[in-house]
């Protein structure tokens, strides 16, 4: 069955909208940087937030709010996963609830390992923890790439105490497989070590794209893992607050049960609502139709650099909406993104941020439309004449 992409809103309404994706440049740049997206809500969610307001129901966020429940049905229809709804806690963010767990399991100045190129936060989160950054950079296997599991591996040998796992990765969209989860697990286990699974782009998975949460990787990963995810990406609902921590272990569900109350307290009230419709099955074909709108757009990149920027390296991602670009071969520098945004007004997201070897990248948003995509890479092509 064709499923038609999602259509994104014409750029004089998105300009009126008043999050960071719009309030952080003049009207000339064109935002393609943070991890907002440019379509409508879906239905099921704008209606429960319409009705919230109406009512004037803006008060606590209650104990129960439905978010376990329609994570558990979401994640055994979309995802494949079962999970035990009294084994998740919920939180404000995917970030805090990170922080969370590390404070929980760290002794201050544990190390962590993380695999850059990676997700900037990873690294406050763990200092805001009290724990260590050990970086063990992914691997580029000429095709894509992976865990160094060896790496990994030779630091918990070492002393370190936990893996910070982007599962998808973000900025490369890599879908690690369920050998290299499973096998991740038995490192972790034999060095009492603990995997906490940043799972946030799960949704994001292109059909055809063999997806696995960690904690559904083996009995080991279900051990002697954590994850955190929320609606909030697929769904554009940052801003909202509400991600949840899931556990399938004796040991890790009683570090969530011994967290103060006040991590749940934290959740916000629209961000569970939100949350709730999202993962209804109502929610399913505006989901779908994302996933189309998504994949034009990453394999529309791929045509418009080969065209416009073949100096470029790009490969085409298996999950969510950002891209991974080398512009090394174009010798713009270490952070080309500057250049980028001082002289073609496209604000991309710096690749030095992700780690040292994320010099001379990029990352594009390509939650965007058709249009928007081919005119930010048209201008920044432009450079190459300039």
């Amino acid at each position: 069955m064709t499923i038609s992409p999602l259509q994104a809103l014409p750029l004089d309404r998105l300009r009126q909208r008043s999050s960071t994706k719009w309030r952080s440049y003049p009207d000339d740049v064109l935002p393609l940087f943070v991890a907002e997206t440019d379509f409508p809500l879906a239905d099921p969610i704008r209606e429960r937030l319409q009705a919230a307001v109406d009512l004037g129901d803006t008060g606590y966020t209650p104990a129960d709010p439905g978010v376990r429940r329609a994570f558990t049905a979401f994640a055994r229809r979309r995802l494949g996963w079962e999970v035990d709804s009294a084994e998740i806690r919920t939180t404000c963010d995917v970030m805090m609830g990170v922080v969370e767990i590390l404070r929980a399991i760290l002794t201050p100045g544990d190390r962590v390992v993380i695999a850059p190129p990676v997700y900037p936060p990873f690294t406050d989160c763990i200092e805001e923890a009290g724990g260590v950054v050990q970086s063990v950079p992914l691997r580029d296997t000429g095709a894509g790439w992976e865990l160094d599991l060896d790496g990994i591996d030779a630091a918990l040998a070492d002393g370190a105490r936990a893996v910070l796992l982007c599962n998808p990765h973000n900025p490369t969209g890599t879908v690690h497989s369920r050998g290299t989860l499973a096998r991740l697990a038995e490192i972790a286990a034999a060095h009492d070590a603990v995997v906490v699974s940043d799972e946030i782009h799960g949704p994001l998975v292109q059909p055809g794209v063999d997806y696995t949460p960690f904690l559904a990787a083996s009995p080991t990963a279900a051990e002697i893992g954590f994850t955190v995810t929320s609606a909030s990406k697929a769904y554009n609902l940052a801003g909202l607050k509400c991600a949840v921590m899931v556990t399938a272990g004796e040991k890790t569900t009683a570090v969530l049960r011994g967290l103060p109350p006040e991590v749940e307290w934290r959740t916000g009230l629209f961000g569970a609502l939100a949350a709730v419709a999202a993962w209804d099955e109502a929610s399913d074909s505006w989901l779908d139709a994302l996933l189309a709108a998504l994949d034009q757009n990453r394999r529309l990149l791929a045509d418009l650099l080969a065209e416009h920027l073949p100096e470029a390296r790009y490969r085409i991602p298996d999950a969510g909406y950002l891209a991974w670009v080398d512009l090394r071969g174009l010798g713009w520098g270490d952070d080309p993104a500057g250049r980028i945004l001082r002289e073609a007004r496209v604000a991309l997201n710096r690749g030095p941020t992700f780690g040292a070897e994320g010099a001379g990248h990029v990352r594009f948003n390509l939650g965007c439309s058709p249009e928007v995509l081919r005119e930010a890479v048209q201008r920044i092509a432009a450079l190459r004449v300039a």
